[in-house]
């Protein structure tokens, strides 16, 4: 039995894998990483990914700007401690939305 995912389940995991894709070798390894953080699982995750990467979501090209060694450093760092601070609030979003779902009286 297929397991159904909303709509915004599927458009976070997407855009978390799509802003992390440059982390890793393929479309394929960032669902497989990713899929297990927000409880989706990696195949169904990597079928969505691809899909958006055909339709043209893809992941924003960084400019290239002229900055020191420690200034690129400095920006790679802050780089990724914010994509892992968003990373974990789309966790916690996810986490929150299914337990309110599964404490919901009118579901019983």
């Amino acid at each position: 039995m297929t397991k159904r995912y909303p709509p915004e389940v599927r458009e976070k995991a997407v855009r978390l894998v799509l802003e992390r894709l440059d982390e890793f070798e393929s479309p394929y390894a960032a669902a497989k990483a990713i899929g297990p953080l927000v409880d989706v699982h990696y195949e169904m995750l990597r079928v969505w990914v691809k899909k958006a990467l055909t339709h043209g979501s893809q992941p924003s090209a960084k400019g290239s700007v002229d900055l020191s060694a420690a200034e690129r450093e400095e920006l790679a760092r802050l780089r990724k401690e914010n994509r892992d601070l968003k990373q974990a609030n789309e966790i916690l979003k996810l986490a929150s939305a299914f337990f309110a779902r599964e404490l919901d009286p009118r579901q019983r």
